[in-house]
């Protein structure tokens, strides 16, 4: 009886350590997977220099996230290209030109929103982004505190490097 017992329970224990480190490898693939858009934290930083911004709140994406249609129409007038643009992350286990490569979008093809950037600074963090989370912090605060007349006109120009700096 104890010997069935004691088997019963090595056996419970070997399946969980199995599913344990399955799941552990899942999460391991996912995670490098995901790399910064380097291309589309460019563009939404030249957005927010030149204004296109939506400077709402936390939770107000569901009001302004462009339908599955709005962004099927807009890879049909514009591409894959442009529509990677607006998305921080590229997961590379997908290729390219299928939607689900894109990851961490900030804006509604016209203007980068600030609670999107929120979100995916909450997201990043969650999932253990790095490159992403300090992207989308750094775009967040130049929404914030946009630069004031004759004070450093540079600041965004030197934005990626000195988000490079904070990420080594």
């Amino acid at each position: 009886m104890k010997s069935t017992i004691s088997n019963s329970a090595f056996i419970r224990s070997l399946a969980v350590a199995i599913l344990l480190c399955g799941i552990g490898g899942v999460f391991a693939q996912s995670r490098g997977s995901i790399k910064l858009n380097e291309n589309a934290f460019a563009f939404a930083a030249r957005l927010i220099k030149e204004g296109h911004v939506i400077a709402d709140g936390k939770g107000a994406w569901s009001k302004h996230r462009p339908s599955a249609d709005e962004e099927n129409q807009f890879i049909r007038l514009h591409g894959f290209g442009d529509y990677a643009k607006w998305h921080l992350g590229i997961d590379e286990r997908y290729v390219a030109n299928t939607k689900r490569r894109y990851k961490f979008p900030y804006g509604d093809f016209k203007n980068v929103h600030r609670c999107r950037l929120l979100a995916a600074r909450s997201r990043a963090r969650q999932y253990g982004y790095t490159e992403i989370e300090n992207a989308a912090a750094a775009l967040e605060r130049e929404i914030r505190n946009p630069p004031r007349i004759n004070t450093d006109s540079h600041r965004l120009r030197n934005l990626r490097s000195i988000c490079v700096n904070l990420w080594r």
